[in-house]
């Protein structure tokens, strides 16, 4: 395993990495304004999110349809293996997220950047 923390660039902000085990992962992931991770789910992955600073949306779909809310500072929120889900930054933000180590297993359903599973 890499040495921490590293940090990963991505399209819309970048994942700071600051704990990996085998056991659980933490990282920050600051997302710029305006900009949208991916909708997507885990297979396995079990993750809880809390916002560090700023406002984003939280979109779930728990059931049939997408739902949005509000996510700001202090919020948390756990997202269980196979919860569809995406956050949206509506000012530049920081999002603290734990979770179990399969940092590969994503399946992205849309992506604003071109990028596949």
């Amino acid at each position: 395993m890499p040495d921490v923390p590293y940090r990963v660039d991505k399209p819309w902000g970048y994942e700071l990495i600051w704990a990996r085990t085998d056991r659980y992962v933490g990282k920050v992931l600051h997302v710029k304004a305006g900009h949208v991770l991916s909708l997507q789910y885990h297979n396995k992955k079990d993750e809880t999110m809390h916002v560090l600073s700023g406002e984003l949306i939280l979109r779930t779909r728990p059931g049939e349809v997408l739902e949005d809310r509000a996510f700001r500072a202090g919020d948390s929120v756990h997202i269980p293996a196979g919860l569809v889900h995406q956050i949206e930054a509506v000012v530049d933000s920081d999002v603290l997220e734990a979770s179990t180590p399969e940092l590969d297993d994503l399946v992205r359903l849309s992506d604003r950047y071109g990028r596949s599973s």
